[in-house]
């Protein structure tokens, strides 16, 4: 049965591909309709750097990504274990996260299923799903994410990161580096600071999170040198 799955998972994988060479987003588009999901985002920790969002379906998923990098919460914060939060509106998830589950639920997002990518016991990255509606995946959903998750990481492990294309007009971010920018802010900040990338990182987050501001949209600043954090005029 579970065979006969993934061969099924696997044709609905290769369909979306439509002849051209499977990526990372056609794994996410037969996701996003096994699971009746809205959108789907992939990120992953990947040359020493933080994160990176590896694919977003759309440019809301993609919002979420960076959510969760500028606020350092939520339900793919961390890449130990599957996170099914079925409403985000619910006390305990408001509790749990105090500033990520009311802003992603202002942004139109209600449930959210994270998949962690891990390669033995460390987690490399993670599959999100986003969802307008509250509501629990059912069995057959949730076992078809299960699966879905591990074909993008051994796609993700076997070809590298390589450019993606767009799938039916719809958004996408290349693979690669996700906002380089935000890498290069952080060398910067740590330099001024005297302190490690880690610490800058978090500086880096603090100030994008209290002005509400995209941490991208920080992190331009500092490169392009009209912000710094030593308190010298730029």
């Amino acid at each position: 049965m579970k065979e006969d799955r993934r061969d099924r998972l696997w044709n609905e994988v290769v369909e979306h591909a439509q002849g051209d060479a499977i990526t990372v987003g056609h794994i996410c588009a037969a996701t996003v309709c096994a699971t009746g999901v809205g959108a789907a985002a992939v990120t992953a920790v990947l040359d020493a750097s933080p994160r990176e969002t590896v694919y977003a379906s759309t440019q809301l998923a993609s919002d979420m990504a960076e959510l969760t990098v500028t606020l350092g919460e939520g339900p793919d914060a961390l890449f130990d274990s599957p996170n099914l939060v079925a409403d985000l509106a619910a006390m305990e998830y408001r509790t749990r996260w105090p500033v990520y589950a009311p802003a992603a639920v202002a942004a139109g997002v209600r449930a959210v299923f994270t998949f962690p990518l891990r390669v033995g016991g460390v987690g490399v990255g993670a599959m999100a799903l986003y969802r307008a509606e509250p509501g629990k995946l059912n069995r057959d959903q949730l076992a078809d994410a299960l699966v879905l998750t591990d074909t993008v990481l051994a796609l993700l492990l076997d070809a590298g990161r390589n450019p993606e294309p767009l799938l039916d007009g719809r958004w996408s971010e290349q693979t690669g580096p996700w906002h380089p920018e935000v890498h290069q802010a952080t060398g910067m900040i740590a330099v001024q600071l005297g302190v490690t990338a880690a610490v800058a990182l978090v500086r880096l987050r603090a100030y994008a999170f209290s002005r509400d501001r995209r941490l991208s949209e920080v992190a331009r600043d500092v490169v392009a040198r009209r912000l710094r954090f030593d308190g010298s005029e730029p």
